[in-house]
């Protein structure tokens, strides 16, 4: 039966979903982002009156929902990730019927996804997640005395990695000065994973067609090669994770001859508890070690639950600091200028905090500041993993990535993060001690006018009269006794090393 050009089962559809409000389970499909993949979201909805419950899930995070509201056809709601930080997210959508506009916000603005309501049952809850207790100290595995050097594909690739682009990559390390200046990791990130086979081995996918042959052309050029995962279900970018194939894993990447593993949580928040965190880290700790292969272990957990307390202990040799780092001096200046301070104690050889990769060279900031960029990490004793295109480098950016006098900080065998001496406003001084008993000194002027900085002896803990060397300019500045003043540019530095 129709009314006009309306038929009964529309009708009756549309009366069913008045009737449910918002309760029922609605989805949505993301068009590939940088990962190039698409990805799914459910969102689960009960409410009760003007009350509301539920949570949002993807492949990699849920939000469940701790505060909920409904006003007419406007949903108001606050998830609280099940990853564990406890981040809070704000959500707000507008309901027609079967069809909701939810906007969900990201650190690049606010995004409006339109979703479609495939039940009006009431969703089920999330399963019950997996309660691993502390675990045991895992073995070091003597490894990253100094803060690993090398390449990933992250920042300029994204998905878009291939067999072909790593070759490329490695051939340009090993002929355009990196590989000399100790950059040795070419390290694959996300997008490279495929299916598992009937015995449950990870595959790589079409864009890889023979890891183990990538792996032997990489280390030809005298490089090496490091892959990418994570203790949950699926990576970021929604592929194949490593839950509950962690030593089938280690021994499979052992095989292909993988030097280096990024071990990322992402979706690892769906199936572990908060606090099991450090057990799902040792877990793959333990299988690296067992491996048969000597493979640097990279932490990537954004600095959650005081990670360096634990980091070395689940067999950790770096950990990630903070959130993903952007090509905005903004991102950049907040997360090594602010996000480090205190965790100096935390690092040390075999065992380092990661502020993330370096952006230098994709453009997004100047070279003045790709030199503060540069200049910070290594104060910060950080590892050097540059994440540009290598195949076609400027040669004012090479130069900044290849100064083998900044590198020498960066590597200095005793191990100590610098820290942060003197601030006044905008300008400030770090400084670190060296193996030799001299000091490494960085004056820094974050802000957007010229500023002369000046480093105090007293604040680096020195006194008296110290052959001094500008490490940008490379040159002897002689002797210097007390301080040393320097005029420089917006978002400028000077680094200097002051002999013992």
């Amino acid at each position: 039966m129709r009314f006009g050009n309306v038929s009964t089962l529309a009708l009756l559809a549309a009366a069913v979903a008045i009737a449910a409000g918002p309760t029922g389970s609605w989805t949505a499909q993301l068009p590939g982002g940088r990962s190039g993949s698409s990805r799914q979201i459910v969102l689960a909805l009960d409410a009760t009156g003007a009350q509301l419950k539920g949570y949002v899930k993807t492949a990699q995070y849920e939000d469940l929902i701790v505060e909920g509201k409904i006003n007419g056809n406007e949903i108001s709601f606050v998830g609280e990730r099940q990853s564990g930080n406890g981040q809070r997210v704000n959500y707000t959508a507008v309901m027609n019927g079967d069809e909701l506009k939810l906007s969900i916000p990201g650190r690049q603005g606010t995004r409006e996804v339109e979703f479609r309501r495939t039940s009006t049952e009431v969703p089920p809850p999330l399963p019950p997640k997996v309660n691993l207790p502390e675990p045991k100290p895992v073995r070091a595995n003597g490894l990253a005395k100094t803060p690993p050097m090398g390449w990933n594909s992250w920042n300029k690739f994204h998905g878009q990695v291939n067999d072909q682009v790593v070759r490329q990559i490695a051939d340009a390390m090993a002929s355009n000065g990196m590989r000399d200046a100790g950059y040795l990791y070419v390290n694959i990130d996300d997008t490279w994973e495929g299916q598992r086979d009937a015995q449950g081995n990870i595959q790589s996918n079409s864009k890889f067609p023979n890891m183990k042959a990538l792996a032997d052309y990489v280390h030809s050029k005298g490089l090496k090669l490091g892959i990418y995962s994570s203790p949950g279900p699926k990576t970021c970018a929604g592929f194949e994770g490593s839950y509950q194939h962690e030593e089938q894993d280690a021994k499979t990447y052992a095989a292909w001859g993988i030097d280096y593993l990024k071990y990322d949580w992402c979706s690892a928040g769906r199936v572990y508890t908060p606090s099991s965190m450090q057990g799902a880290y040792a877990k793959m700790g333990e299988a690296l070690l067992t491996s048969g292969r000597h493979i640097v272990f990279s932490l990537c957990q954004y600095g959650w639950q005081d990670v360096g307390e634990w980091g070395a202990k689940v067999g950790g040799n770096l950990w990630r600091t903070t959130g993903d780092i952007s090509d905005r001096w903004e991102a950049m200046s907040r997360i090594g200028f602010d996000n480090q301070l205190g965790r100096e104690k935390y690092a040390g050889p075999g065992h380092w905090n990661d502020p993330d990769m370096l952006e230098i060279g994709n453009g997004g900031m100047s070279d003045t500041e790709y030199r503060t960029h540069m200049s910070l990490w290594c104060l910060l004793a950080a590892p050097l993993l540059a994440g540009n295109d290598l195949r076609d480098v400027k040669p004012d950016i090479l130069q900044i990535l290849d100064n083998k006098e900044v590198i020498a900080i960066d590597q200095d065998k005793l191990g100590k993060q610098g820290v942060r001496v003197a601030k006044d406003g905008d300008v400030e001084v770090w400084a670190r001690p060296l193996a030799d008993g001299g000091h490494a000194v960085g004056l820094f002027n974050r802000g957007a006018s010229a500023a002369k900085v000046t480093a105090k002896w007293s604040d680096i803990g020195i006194q008296g009269s110290h052959k001094v060397r500008d490490l940008w300019a490379h040159s002897d500045l002689g002797k210097i006794s007390n301080e040393y003043s320097a005029d420089m540019p917006s978002h400028g530095v000077v680094m200097l090393r002051i002999a013992k």
